[in-house]
C-alpha cells in the first residue's frame, strides 16, 4: 500500500471511529456516571448517617470498602456472562439491579444492614467496568484504545463533579417527609439507573455487526484495523484460565500496579469530603462543590494524556511518571493549609484516570476472546482490593489518630511502589512467548 493510499484509509478508519464516538460513548459514559454516584454517594452522607445510625469512621471505611469484596468475587464470572449473552442484555441487567439496591441505601438503620446493603451493591453492579473495557476492545484497534478508554472513564470524573454538590443539595432535603436528607440523597440518586438500563437494552449494539448507523466500508476498515491488532500480538490461548493469568508476568505486575491505583482513588472518593469539612463550618452544598474541584482536575487529565499513550514505551514512561506525580500530589494534600492541600488532591487526580486507561490497554497486547474478558474481570478483582482497603485504612486512621489526612501517608507509599513496579512493564516479543510458554505448561 502506498503512503498515499495508506493516509487514505488511516482518514477514512478516523471518521469510522468518530461514528463509534457519537453513538456509543455518551450511553456509556452516563451509565458510568450513574454507577460512579451510586457507589461513592455515602462520602457526601458521611457526617450525618454516621450520627445517625451510630457509625465510626471506621465502621463507615469497612461499609465503603465491603461494596469491593463481592464486587471484585463476581467480576470474573459477570464479564464471562457478558460474553455470552452480550453486552445490551448483561449491562441492563446490571443497572436494573444496582439502581433498586441503591435506592434501598434508603432504608439503613445501622452498622449491620449498611454493611449487607453495601455488599448487595457490591454484587449487583459487579462486571460494570471490566465489561464495558472488554466491550471497547471489540470497537478500538489498540492505538485508538487508550483514548476510548480515557473518555469513558470521564464518567468517574463527571460523577464526582456532578454528584458531590447534588448531594450536597439532596442532603438539605432533611426533615422532608420524616425522611433524612442522606435518605433522599440515596433513594433519588438509584432511580436514574433503572430508567437508562431500558436504554441500553434498546439502543446498545452487542458488536459493530449490530450498529445500523455502521456501513459496509466502516466493518471492513474496522475489522481490518482489529485484525492487524490480532496479527501483530502474541496471545495467549482464547479459552479463559486462571492459570494462565496468574503465570503471566505482565498480568501480575499489572495488577500491584493498579491495586496502589484504586487505593488512592477510592480512599480519596469516601474521605474527600469529610477531609473538606473538617476545614471548618461549611455546608453540605459548598462541600459538594469543593470536593468537585479536583475531579474536574481528573477530568482533564482523562481526555489530554491518554491520547499520547500511543507506544509502549510512551505507555510505560507515562505510567512512572503519572504515579510519581499522584505521590507528590497526595503528600501536598496530607501536610499543606486548605487551598494548597486542594490543589495538592487536584494535582494526583489530574493522573488518576489517565493512568487506569494506559493500565488496561496493556492486555489486549497479549490475549484475545474469554481469556482477554475474564483477565480484565480478573484484574478489576484483584485491584480492587485497594478499593476494599483503601477507606477502611484510611478511616482506622482517623479514628487512631483524631486527623483526616492521617492515612493519606499510606497512599503515598503505595503509589510509589506502583511507580518502581511500572518501569518493570514489557510486551516485547520474546517476553510474553516465554509468559505464555509457561502459561500452556
Amino acid at each position: 500500500m502506498s503512503v498515499t493510499d495508506e493516509k487514505a484509509a488511516n482518514g477514512a478508519l478516523q471518521r469510522t471511529y468518530k461514528k463509534i464516538y457519537r453513538h456509543l460513548m455518551p450511553l456509556l459514559i452516563v451509565a458510568y456516571i450513574i454507577s460512579f454516584i451510586d457507589r461513592t454517594n455515602i462520602g457526601m452522607a458521611k457526617a450525618t448517617m454516621s450520627v445517625d445510625i451510630g457509625l465510626s469512621a471506621t465502621a463507615f471505611g469497612l461499609g465503603a470498602g465491603l461494596f469491593f469484596l463481592t464486587y471484585a468475587v463476581l467480576e470474573i464470572p459477570s464479564n464471562l456472562f457478558l460474553t455470552r449473552v452480550g453486552a445490551r442484555r448483561w449491562i441492563a441487567r446490571i443497572m436494573i439491579t444496582w439502581g433498586i439496591i441503591s435506592c434501598a441505601m434508603a432504608f439503613v438503620t445501622g452498622p449491620t444492614s449498611f454493611y449487607v446493603m453495601r455488599l448487595l451493591l457490591g454484587a449487583a453492579e459487579a462486571g460494570l467496568y471490566p465489561g464495558i473495557i472488554y466491550y471497547l476492545t471489540l470497537w478500538f484497534g489498540r492505538e485508538e484504545r487508550a483514548r476510548a478508554t480515557g473518555l469513558f472513564l470521564l464518567g468517574v470524573c463527571l460523577a464526582n463533579i456532578i454528584g458531590a454538590p447534588l448531594g450536597g443539595l439532596l442532603l438539605t432535603l432533611d426533615g422532608m417527609a420524616g425522611w433524612h436528607g442522606w435518605q433522599w440523597m440515596f433513594f433519588i440518586e438509584g432511580l436514574p439507573a433503572v430508567l437508562l438500563a431500558f436504554v441500553v437494552w434498546r439502543k446498545l449494539p452487542d458488536k459493530p455487526a449490530d450498529a445500523r448507523w455502521l456501513n459496509g466500508d466502516d466493518l471492513r476498515l474496522l475489522n481490518a484495523a482489529l485484525e492487524k491488532d490480532t496479527r501483530e500480538a502474541s496471545h495467549t490461548p482464547g479459552r479463559f484460565s486462571l492459570k494462565a493469568a496468574l503465570t503471566t508476568r505482565l498480568f501480575l505486575l499489572l495488577v500491584l500496579i493498579y491495586f496502589t491505583h484504586q487505593f488512592s482513588v477510592y480512599g480519596l472518593s469516601y474521605f474527600l469530603p469529610g477531609i473538606i469539612g473538617s476545614w471548618g463550618q461549611l455546608t453540605p452544598l459548598l462541600i459538594g462543590l469543593l470536593t468537585a474541584i479536583p475531579w474536574i482536575a481528573a477530568a482533564a487529565g482523562g481526555i489530554l494524556l491518554p491520547r499520547f499513550a500511543r507506544t509502549e514505551q510512551r505507555s510505560r514512561s507515562m505510567l512512572v511518571a503519572g504515579y510519581l506525580i499522584m505521590a507528590t500530589g497526595m503528600a501536598i494534600g496530607a501536610i499543606a493549609g486548605h487551598g494548597v492541600a486542594l490543589a495538592g488532591f487536584s494535582l494526583a487526580a489530574f493522573m488518576f484516570f489517565a493512568m487506569q486507561s494506559i493500565i488496561f490497554n496493556w492486555l489486549p497486547s497479549i490475549m484475545s476472546g474469554h481469556m482477554l474478558a475474564g483477565s480484565f474481570g480478573l484484574l478489576n478483582c484483584l485491584g480492587l482490593c485497594g478499593g476494599f482497603l483503601g477507606p477502611f485504612i484510611l478511616g482506622a486512621f482517623e479514628d487512631r489518630t483524631g486527623v483526616a489526612t492521617s492515612g493519606l501517608w499510606f497512599a503515598v507509599g503505595l503509589l510509589i511502589v506502583g511507580a518502581l513496579v511500572s518501569v518493570f512493564i514489557q510486551t516485547t516479543p520474546a517476553a510474553v512467548a516465554g509468559q505464555n510458554a509457561r502459561a500452556r505448561q
